[in-house]
C-alpha cells in the first residue's frame, strides 16, 4: 500500500477538517484501491449507518466498501433504535461506540451530525447533512482528476441550486488548487463560492461543469417556485458548447432529465456521471482506512 497519511481516530464533519495533504492521500489510497479493490484491511471492523434520509449511492457504496475491505456495515434505521421511543443522541451515541469501530451519519441538521461527533468516542463521518457533502466532493475531485491529470487551475463552473455538495466541492478546491465559480439564481447561491447569475458567464471555457437536482430532500414544497426560478440553469447542448472543448459533466445524481440537465447531456459521451457514481465507493473506502487503520 502506499504510504498514508494517517487520520486515524478522527471525525469528517466538513470538507474544511483536511488539510491538502489528508486530501490528497485519500485520492491516492482510492486510486490503488479501486485497482486491487479487495484487500482485507479492514478485517473484523464495522461501520454503523444511521441514515435518517434516503440513500443509493452513499449507503451501497459504504455497504459494499466495508464488505470488500473485509468489514461489516450494520444499517442504523432511525425508527427501529431506541431513539424513537425517547432514548437521547447521547445515551445512542455512547452505546454505540461500544460496539462499532466507526459511525456514517446521513441526516438534516448539521448540528445534529455535530452533536453525535460530540458524545461518541469513535470517528463519524459525515454521509450528508443540509451543510456538506464531502465524500461526494472527494468522489467529484477524484474524477476529475482521473480524466485531468492534475487539479490545479481547473476552471470548474457549477450551475444551479447552491446546495451542500457546491459547498464541499468549492472548499476541498481551495485546498487542491481548482476554482469553483458557481452560476444561481439570487437567493440560491452558497456561502464562500464565488458566484454569478448567468449560467452562461459561468461555464464559458470551463474544464468541468457540474449540476445538482434543483429539488433536495425536504424542499418538495417548494417545488413549483424552484422550478421557476432555475429554469435558465439547465445544463443543455447549448451551455456545454461555451465550456472548453474537451469539458466534461458531473452530477452527483439522483438526475431529473428535463429538470437541471438534458437527457442528451446526462447520457451523453461528454457525461462523467457514472464514474463519479462509481468513484465514491473507491474513496470512502480510501477515507475508512484512513480513519481506521495507523499508518
Amino acid at each position: 500500500m502506499l504510504n498514508t497519511v494517517s487520520l486515524e481516530g478522527r471525525d469528517l464533519l466538513r470538507i474544511g477538517d483536511l488539510s491538502r495533504d489528508e486530501a490528497e492521500a485519500i485520492l491516492d489510497l482510492a486510486v490503488e484501491l479501486r485497482e486491487q479493490p479487495k484487500q482485507p484491511l479492514l478485517a473484523g471492523a464495522t461501520l454503523g449507518l444511521y441514515f435518517a434520509k434516503h440513500s443509493t449511492r452513499t449507503r451501497v457504496s459504504f455497504s459494499a466498501g466495508m464488505a470488500q475491505l473485509g468489514g461489516v456495515a450494520i444499517p442504523l434505521a432511525p425508527e427501529e433504535l431506541q431513539l424513537s421511543r425517547g432514548e437521547s443522541l447521547p445515551d445512542t451515541a455512547r452505546a454505540l461506540s461500544g460496539y462499532l469501530d466507526a459511525l456514517a451519519v446521513r441526516t438534516h441538521g448539521h448540528a445534529e451530525l455535530e452533536a453525535w461527533a460530540q458524545w461518541a468516542s469513535i470517528p463519524v463521518i459525515n454521509a450528508l447533512t443540509a451543510d456538506e457533502h464531502p465524500c461526494q466532493a472527494l468522489a467529484d475531485a477524484m474524477t476529475m482528476r482521473d480524466r485531468i491529470g492534475s487539479l490545479e487551475g481547473v476552471r470548474v463552473a457549477w450551475v444551479g441550486d447552491g446546495s451542500n455538495v457546491l459547498v464541499s466541492l468549492a472548499a476541498l478546491g481551495r485546498l487542491l488548487g481548482y476554482d469553483v465559480v458557481a452560476a444561481c439564481p439570487p437567493g440560491y447561491d452558497a456561502e464562500g463560492v464565488t458566484t454569478v447569475v448567468d449560467a452562461r458567464e459561468a461555464v464559458e471555457g470551463a474544464d468541468v461543469v457540474v449540476t445538482d437536482t434543483w429539488i433536495s430532500m425536504g424542499q418538495e414544497h417548494e417545488r413549483v417556485q424552484r422550478l421557476l426560478d432555475l429554469e435558465p440553469y439547465r445544463v443543455d447542448r447549448e451551455l456545454l458548447a461555451l465550456a472548453s472543448d474537451d469539458a466534461f459533466v458531473m452530477h452527483c445524481l439522483p438526475a431529473h432529465p428535463g429538470e437541471e440537465i438534458t437527457a442528451e447531456v446526462l447520457y451523453g459521451d461528454r457525461s462523467a456521471i457514472w464514474d463519479e457514481a462509481e468513484n465514491r465507493l473507491h474513496v470512502q473506502k480510501a477515507l475508512l482506512v484512513q480513519l481506521l487503520r495507523p499508518a
